[in-house]
């Protein structure tokens, strides 16, 4: 980067420490209008970067068996629909999205998880081609095994292609099908029979912070592995890590081997997340404590420990209780537990959480977000944060019978904003709500996104990079914060992908209130089997409010990956220029009256020695 270009940042940054902090000010503002018109509708599925521009696109469910990629655009309705994929089987219906570049061509191919209208236990999975940044209807691969649940996408052989991983009928051992060159090779994943718990929420994550998932965990960390399982046990549901050892995982020792929270009734998706902003992930848990869901709550679990902590629980507004829903799965809505989505709502670096409750004594159902907030409840003093519920939020409050609500950067600007469906229970459609997040604060961010790296400027047909959904990648930073003191925070890319998981195809990391740059950005990816070194790189002097956009060409040399760097300037940035401006406006008028003042002086004195008598001419 030019130095010259980091010391007017520095310059400007410096200024901006000297700016009084203002408390941050909530706000949503709907524009659902705006970004849809009138294709508002249908079942949000995934997200990514279907056409290679840079802006991430929107698949959608509509009528059980339709596929509908809405394409971003610079022009209002900024979403409008592109390619269309209708099922040509009568009997299935369409139960998740997984985009993805599972060929290896750098061209985003589509995989489509089929169930029977009947929720039978078989899952069939249809891969459909990208070509020239479009689908094919006829272009398609089935895979030869049905699965006992929806799979996990994965790179499970660090080759930077996703693989399906996932239990298959008449095998008790998890298999992996890789899909390179479009030819289906399957192979089995572990050493041992598991029965995995229907339905999982399995991951695919570094949860020991060695920059790579799903390979050996170095056990002088004392820290978790990898390739994170659901599993059924004689005892109940557990909660088991994989780490891998000469090619193969194997199951990790006891206390990574996790029970359900003791009081769990019903337990819902796992979400993982660095909760307390120390680099570390860890399992985020909602559960409900009875059949009803009367008494929910929201675990973290421990590492090294079966201990699990409440960082969210008494779910009371007033003299009305709240809490998870408790369904029955239906063809577009598979997974019956409580589900929440992640993102940093307000940049300060703690990741916040949406939530659907329902109002126990009645039957309306609200999106909520819950703030990740200092822990003032003696119960997650071990953890020192918990969620807190904002229940005034006016514009989610008027979104009713809500049933999804996630994050989603709407116009790419790095502030997160969020998307809402309901449900009209009168002819079973679904509405997309898009809420605008005018957060206002003293915050900032780094938005990342890692690539495939199979190519870098000679892809084959010539097409650009971006538009693949990459599972694996790590992410972490270190700086200080405006106090001086050691921050960082750490995320996983695209770590889960079954039962709508809907996580975005980049990393936004809150930096809080922290005007400077990133002291270090680390990113890994996942290694090959048998490769002992990290394939791990770091960047410096990272300007904040940037969008990073990394390639990892080639894969084996980290030192050789190339990062895009695209500055986001936020309003304090602009507010800071404008008032640097007026200061430099208001010296310069000062030095002006100074010197008019001074020349009039001068002329003063002329005049007056011009009249003056000389004594010495007589």
């Amino acid at each position: 980067m030019d130095t010259t270009l980091i010391l007017t940042f520095r310059l400007l940054l410096a200024a901006l420490s000297l700016l009084p902090w203002h408390p941050a000010v909530s706000a949503l503002q709907d524009v659902t209008t705006e970004l849809f018109g009138s294709e508002a509708w249908g079942i949000l599925a995934a997200f990514g970067d279907f056409n290679s521009d840079k802006q991430t696109d929107i698949f959608l469910i509509r009528s059980k068996n339709q596929l509908i990629i809405l394409l971003a655009d610079v022009k209002a309705p900024y979403y409008k629909p592109k390619s269309t994929v209708v099922l040509q089987w009568s009997d299935l219906v369409i139960t998740n999205v997984v985009p993805g570049d599972y060929d290896g061509d750098s061209q985003m191919d589509v995989l489509l998880s089929l169930h029977s209208k009947n929720l039978d236990d078989n899952t069939t999975i249809v891969i459909f081609w990208g070509n020239n940044q479009t689908l094919d209807p006829k272009l398609f691969t089935i895979l030869k095994d049905s699965f006992l649940d929806e799979p996990l996408v994965l790179d499970f052989n660090g080759d930077m292609i996703p693989d399906v991983f996932g239990t298959i009928k008449g095998n008790a051992k998890p298999q992996i099908c890789s899909l390179i060159g479009r030819n289906q090779s399957w192979y089995s994943a572990l050493d041992s029979d598991i029965q995995m718990y229907v339905p999982h929420s399995h991951a695919f994550i570094d949860l020991n912070k060695d920059f790579t998932a799903g390979r050996r965990c170095y056990l002088d960390q004392g820290e978790r592995r990898d390739l994170f399982l659901t599993t059924k046990e004689p005892d109940g549901i557990h909660f088991e890590t994989w780490e891998n050892k000469d090619g193969n995982f194997s199951k990790a020792p006891v206390p990574y081997d996790t029970k359900k929270p003791p009081n769990a009734k019903k337990i819902g998706q796992s979400a993982f997340a660095d909760f307390d902003g120390d680099g570390q992930q860890e399992q985020l848990l909602p559960v409900c404590a009875d059949e009803a869901c009367l008494e929910s709550i929201i675990y973290r679990s421990m590492q090294g420990s079966e201990q699990w902590i409440p960082i969210l629980s008494n779910l009371k507004n007033g003299n009305t209780v709240w809490g998870f829903i408790s369904q029955e799965p239906t063809p577009l809505l598979p997974f019956p537990g409580p589900i929440i989505h992640l993102g940093d709502y307000n940049m300060d670096g703690f990741p916040d959480a949406l939530a659907i409750l329902k109002n126990t004594s009645g039957s309306n159902k609200q999106a909520f977000l819950l703030e990740n907030v200092p822990c003032i409840d003696a119960s997650c003093k071990t953890v020192g944060r918990m969620f807190k519920v904002l229940w005034e939020l006016s514009e989610l409050n008027q979104i009713k019978n809500a049933v999804v609500a996630t994050f989603f950067d709407i116009y790419e600007d790095g502030i997160l904003d969020l998307l809402v469906l309901s449900e009209n229970k009168e002819n079973s459609k679904f509405t997309i709500h898009a809420l605008r997040n005018n957060f206002d604060a003293d915050a900032y961010f780094v938005k990342v996104i890692v690539l495939s790296g199979l190519c870098s400027n000679d892809c084959p047909h010539k097409v650009t990079p971006f538009g693949v959904n990459q599972p694996g990648p790590y992410i972490m930073y270190t700086t200080a914060d405006a106090n001086g003191y050691l921050k960082n925070a750490s995320a996983g890319q695209l770590s889960q992908s079954a039962h709508f998981a809907l996580q975005l195809p980049y990393v936004v990391l809150g930096l809080g209130r922290s005007a400077n740059f990133l002291d270090h950005l680390y990113v890994g990816i996942p290694r090959p089997q048998g490769e002992k070194s990290i394939r791990k790189q770091e960047w410096t002097a990272i300007i904040p409010n940037s969008q990073l956009i990394v390639i990892p060409y080639p894969h084996n040399s980290p030192k050789s990956w190339s990062a895009k760097l695209y500055l986001t300037p936020s309003n304090i940035v602009l507010l800071t220029a404008i008032a640097l401006i007026g200061v430099c406006v208001f010296i310069l008028a000062i030095i002006g009256i100074l010197h008019w003042q001074e020349k009039k002086a001068d002329d003063r004195e002329k005049r007056q020695e011009a009249h003056r008598f000389h004594f010495d001419a007589m």
